[in-house]
């Protein structure tokens, strides 16, 4: 990949130098830039792709980013509310441009989705970017329209069909990559909304570090609980043995 773009640009060094990765514009607004949150941390606090069938121990690596962007060359570049790509690593120190952003000729794919969250009409989410999402070759594109601004179904899974184009699922599968999504009523952050998560194949939450760490806690309690009734329980049958001369230390 990276030879081909090399050669379809000759001065690389300086098309790569010129890369614009950051343009320090500020998400719109604050529902989003907590929903872009909600949907990347889980993933790496609680979920782990399937293995593959020939190499059943080993973990698969992926990334999951919020408002990077995605370079296809470096004067192309698209830049999801949410993307996912599977079987990469971060490609080394972040402080290198190229390693900033998602590109494409480094981790030799693209990603298998991308998710958009609508604001308002400006964005292009079921026009433009969907065609340039399409033509990247990415797998599944998620439209999420929390405010309700078309009047169509808030959230939208399209998955990649003939060519570049795309058609709509008659569900919130991911089947690909072993994700769902759906919405989820609670509170992150200290706000109570109707948010959207990740679910997995089975339809369980992908909690997010707090949660897990919260129901592991949870789970510690009760069987600390438990261990404590067993405790309390053979106490008093050993006090009823006692008081019947029996000694229980000997049965």
């Amino acid at each position: 990949m990276s030879q081909v773009l090399a050669e379809k640009f000759p001065d690389w060094e300086t098309a790569v130098a010129n890369m614009i990765t950051e343009d320090d514009e500020p998400v719109d607004n604050r529902f989003t830039e907590k929903q872009m949150r909600l949907l990347v941390e889980p993933l790496y606090s609680s979920w782990q792709p399937a293995p593959f069938d020939d190499a059943p121990d080993e973990p698969r690596p992926f990334i999951a980013a919020a408002n990077v962007g995605v370079f296809t060359s470096p004067y192309n570049v698209i830049v999801p509310d949410v993307f996912l790509s599977l079987d990469v690593s971060d490609a080394g120190d972040l402080a290198e441009k190229e390693n900033r952003s998602y590109c494409i000729w480094i981790h030799e794919k693209q990603p298998e989705v991308a998710l958009e969250i609508i604001s308002d009409k400006r964005g292009g989410e079921y026009d433009e970017k969907m065609r340039r999402y399409g033509k990247m070759g990415v797998r599944y594109y998620v439209v999420f329209d929390p405010f309700e601004i078309y009047d169509v179904p808030r959230l939208r899974v399209y998955e990649r069909a003939i060519a570049w184009r795309y058609r709509l699922r008659g569900d919130l599968l991911l089947p690909e990559i072993g994700l769902s999504l759906q919405m989820w009523r609670g509170r992150f952050e200290n706000a109570e909304e109707n948010w959207l998560r990740w679910h997995d194949a089975e339809g369980n939450l992908i909690l997010t570090g707090k949660e897990r760490a919260a129901k592991e806690t949870e789970r510690a309690a009760i069987e600390t609980e438990r261990a404590d009734a067993e405790t309390e329980r053979a106490g008093r049958l050993a006090a009823k043995l006692r008081e019947l001369g029996v000694d229980p230390t000997q049965i």
